[in-house]
């Protein structure tokens, strides 16, 4: 017999475009036992219905145990994430894209999950250049309810006030998630002659890019209810860049953020 967590892992991989020959070799389960599970969808339900209720589920909760982490994958999830149905209907994939070169990104990634969602399964799925960092929970929607159709910046990104009491706390957490999805953190150079001798001096910025105006503001509104400093400027494609250059800004992001690991 193979627990809950197997049958989710190498249906998880069939899923994300596995063939059942390399899901079996990679597992070391038939491929037979595998396609009984694809087809026989019924003990799935029955174990997710075991399983710790979904805090948005709950009228007594109504938000995550661990609000913090929840602020943190937010923004993962509303720059690199996505959410998608089961073949069979029965739940949905969170997925988070981690490039490879971060692996302590990764590892957070994962953490938060499982803070999120402590009896969720989490898979590293690797991909081309990065890692699928994912997780099956009928209740993934539940969480995000920006999930929908289509890509996020052609629709409109709002977040539930639930969702905005927990940024309101954690801003922090929730600015951390989006710069480790579409930020990062630069060294800038210039050169000025001082005394007849050219000097070379180094300062360090931040930078967020997006191309949804919602997902933008709600990162430059944490920015603000943290006391940091932005100024704007627009990019090829419509994409939005945010600059964070003053001194005493950056030194709160490096305090805070820092630079990807």
């Amino acid at each position: 017999m193979y627990g809950s967590d197997v049958r989710k892992r190498a249906l998880a991989l069939v899923a994300s475009g596995y063939s059942l020959n390399s899901v079996s070799k990679q597992t070391g389960i038939s491929r037979a036992a595998i396609r009984a599970w694809q087809t026989r969808i019924e003990p799935l339900p029955r174990l997710l219905g075991n399983a710790t209720p979904c805090p948005r589920c709950r009228p007594d909760t109504g938000v995550p145990n661990d609000a913090a982490a929840y602020a943190y994958l937010l923004g993962l999830y509303l720059g690199d994430g996505c959410i998608s149905a089961h073949p069979r209907g029965v739940g949905h994939y969170l997925r988070i894209a981690c490039a490879d070169a971060w692996p302590g990104l990764i590892e957070a990634c994962r953490t938060a999950i499982k803070a999120v969602r402590p009896e969720s399964g989490v898979y590293k799925l690797q991909r081309q250049g990065y890692v699928s960092v994912t997780s099956y929970d009928r209740h993934w929607p539940c969480l995000f309810p920006q999930h929908g159709p289509g890509k996020k910046h052609e629709r409109r990104i709002v977040l539930e006030p639930w969702q905005q009491a927990i940024v309101n706390t954690h801003p922090w957490h929730f600015i951390r998630g989006l710069v480790h999805s579409d930020g990062c953190r630069i060294t800038n150079w210039t050169e000025k002659v001082i005394g007849g001798k050219r000097k070379r001096y180094e300062y360090t910025r931040y930078f967020f890019t997006n191309t949804s105006t919602d997902i933008v503001s709600l990162f430059t509104g944490a920015l603000d209810r943290a006391g940091v400093e932005w100024r704007s400027a627009h990019r090829g494609g419509g994409a939005q860049n945010i600059s964070i250059a003053r001194k005493a800004s950056v030194a709160l992001m490096d305090q805070h953020i820092g630079p990807k690991y």
